[in-house]
């Protein structure tokens, strides 16, 4: 079977593998037609990191943990890429009870039991049964975190399905809900559990190298009626995006945001986007007493500074961590499906699945691949 692979930096293929087949009575063979670039895969295909990042967290620069996510020589190819997909279910083990063949899903982009005391607490990211003996059990990242492979891909092999599966309403289009597996959900993580506690709460969003997420998270926080939603932004088509959804937007010129730049008001939740230091000092700086800001991405040098006295006195939360997704997923795809909420205004790039070597490099703010489900009678897949 086919499944697109990164080689190296501006290099990836359609290459065979064997296909997967049930291992396990719990096991699901899936077949994905539906497949989004996550924020975080563009740094491998667009720039030369990998021996970069070697060396850095030989001398210190990178934190070591990157290595025991992405290998010691972090995404050296080749390797399966992609990790958030929906897909159609063709093959079930004996033991899966609540899904059917031919049932739309969307996958988790991390591989999780559901029963282990991890699982049970909702950190299925950090799943002692299949991440035991390494940091992360995920599709996408190369063998470091497992056998998974990526999701642009023929088929995948799904474990404990029952638990890892979660389907599409029906009635929903699953183009809106492509970026379900993490993107989108990283975002609903970021915004909506805070509102809940602080309703009507103000939100800041600042742009940058989480693309995606930062728009779904403006766009989330509008729809669940936050008071005031700043989206803050050096990118015009992200400005764009985050205006189409009712956010107020700030351009900036400069990618390292100061917080001088940024509007003259304080915030109950803030969401860092920007993947730098100076981005997380001036979220924190932002909050209102007793605020939450959440960073969302790669924030590679060990020691990245905080203003813990600043924290102290306003009393704010740093919440920073992997998404845990599972859980996320039956509330997400639940509001989507009943609020007709317009999750596809993020995808900028819409490409056919047999283009994902070329299209998969597009410099864009949201790619989505596609093609046709196996089912005479499946979801309307286009926009």
């Amino acid at each position: 079977m086919r499944e697109l692979q990164l080689i190296g930096a501006h290099d990836l293929q359609w290459r065979e593998r064997p296909s997967p087949h049930l291992q396990d009575i719990r096991d699901a063979i899936v077949r994905p037609f539906i497949a989004s670039r996550c924020d975080g895969d563009t740094l491998p295909i667009h720039r030369h990191v990998s021996r970069a990042m070697q060396v850095g967290m030989r001398v210190g620069l990178v934190d070591p943990i990157v290595g025991s996510i992405c290998g010691t020589v972090p995404f050296r190819g080749p390797i399966g890429i992609g990790h958030e997909c929906v897909a159609e279910i063709v093959e079930l083990g004996a033991a899966v009870t609540d899904l059917n063949v031919g049932d739309i899903v969307v996958v988790p982009w991390a591989v999780s039991c559901g029963d282990c005391v991890e699982c049970r607490r909702g950190l299925t990211a950090k799943c002692w049964t299949t991440a035991s003996g390494s940091t992360l059990s995920a599709f996408g990242f190369g063998p470091a975190s497992g056998p998974w492979g990526g999701m642009v891909a023929d088929l995948l092999r799904i474990p404990y399905a029952d638990h890892m599966l979660v389907k599409v309403p029906d009635g929903l289009n699953p183009l809106r809900v492509a970026a379900a597996s993490d993107n989108l959900s990283d975002a609903w993580r970021c915004v909506v559990p805070a509102l809940e506690q602080r309703p009507g709460g103000s939100v800041l969003v600042l742009g940058g190298a989480g693309q995606s997420i930062g728009l779904y998270a403006a766009g989330l926080a509008v729809a669940h009626r936050a008071e005031h939603v700043d989206y803050v932004d050096h990118r015009p088509e992200r400005l764009a995006i985050a205006e189409r959804f009712g956010a107020t937007v700030h351009p900036v010129r400069k990618r390292k945001l100061r917080r001088a730049d940024l509007p003259d008001r304080r915030y109950d939740l803030v969401v860092e986007c920007t993947s730098t230091a100076a981005g997380v000092d001036a979220a924190l700086r932002s909050l209102t007493p007793g605020g939450m800001c959440t960073p969302v991405g790669y924030y590679l040098p060990p020691g990245t500074k905080v203003p813990l006295m600043h924290m102290y006195a306003n009393d704010a939360t740093l919440h920073i961590g992997i998404s845990h997704v599972r859980p996320i997923l039956p509330a997400l795809l639940d509001f989507v499906a009943t609020t007709d909420f317009p999750a596809e205004l993020v995808t900028t790039t819409l490409a056919d699945w047999d283009d994902a070597p070329v299209a998969y490099q597009a410099h864009t703010t949201k790619l989505v691949l596609h093609r046709a489900p196996l089912t005479r009678n499946g979801p309307n897949e286009h926009p």
